[in-house]
């Protein structure tokens, strides 16, 4: 009997332990949740239309400092007129050389950063049959290896401030093989990828990491799609979802909510399903 008993009251432990490791899990948020943006130092690359230039209203709106950023000073002066608390800082992000010069003049700006929000890119709807070699390069150049060139920089810096965070906005699209997005969906694809790792591996030293995967938003980008856009949203709408997640302290932040997660339940399932499901929903 006192065997039984013993065994008995170590069951209770470990199943007490396992329910509090999984309430731990399910409560505490990956990232630290932002409870104000007032005064927050945020540079923003991708800032000059579409979700760069709403998140950058919002953010402003909300009382951060933004040093907004991309190749288009002209649009990005657009955006920054009317707030004392905007800057602007046009550069290429293709360009190696030109990142550790604008780091330095943010942080002459700034101080510090408080937060990097890295989005520009470029949308080519491309088919199976329709590879353009050239397209794919810019694609991947801009997309992908501008943000390694970016990270190359602005962690070093991170780490040695010891906070801060890093996001990167990548898409739905990245979670499995869409038609169209021959080019486009793998850029994204990658990103993801990317920022998981960067998150197991940066978010120990006390960083935060963000991974914003918006659905089909109403922009430049998406305006030469001639094809129905499930859960479309205004750049307005996209910029409050991310703002949300930054403040609820997500790790992935997607939108809009019912069609991101159907895909995202679709990429998880067995192929023939998978593909069957897609073209159902895609309608292509």
């Amino acid at each position: 009997m006192t065997t039984i008993h013993t065994v008995s009251n170590s069951a209770s432990v470990m199943k007490a332990g396992q329910q509090h490791v999984f309430s731990s899990l399910r409560m505490k948020p990956l990232n630290a949740p932002i409870t104000s943006w007032v005064g927050k130092r945020i540079w923003l690359v991708g800032a000059s239309s579409g979700i760069g230039a709403a998140l950058a209203q919002g953010l402003l709106d909300a009382g951060a400092s933004v040093v907004l950023s991309a190749r288009r000073g002209d649009q990005l002066a657009i955006v920054a007129a009317p707030y004392a608390n905007a800057s602007v800082l046009p550069f290429d992000v293709t360009d190696t050389e030109a990142w550790p010069k604008a780091l330095a003049t943010v942080l002459e700006r700034l101080g510090q950063l408080d937060l990097v929000v890295m989005g520009a890119a470029r949308y080519d709807p491309t088919h199976s049959w329709q590879i353009d070699i050239d397209q794919a390069k810019k694609s991947f150049d801009l997309n992908v290896v501008s943000v390694y060139r970016g990270l190359s920089v602005i962690v070093p810096q991170l780490l040695g401030q010891g906070h801060g965070g890093i996001s990167l906005i990548g898409s739905i699209s990245g979670y499995t093989g869409l038609p169209r997005a021959l080019i486009y969906g793998a850029t994204k694809a990658a990103l993801q990828n990317l920022c998981e790792t960067l998150y197991f591996e940066l978010a120990p030293k006390g960083l935060g990491v963000y991974l914003i995967n918006p659905g089909f938003v109403q922009t430049p980008m998406t305006s030469a799609n001639d094809f129905e856009m499930p859960g479309l949203m205004t750049p307005e709408a996209a910029a409050s979802a991310i703002m949300r997640g930054f403040e609820r302290g997500h790790f992935e932040i997607r939108f809009p909510k019912a069609f991101s997660l159907l895909l995202r339940v679709i990429s998880m399932l067995p192929d023939r399903l998978r593909f069957a499901l897609l073209h159902k929903t895609t309608k292509m």
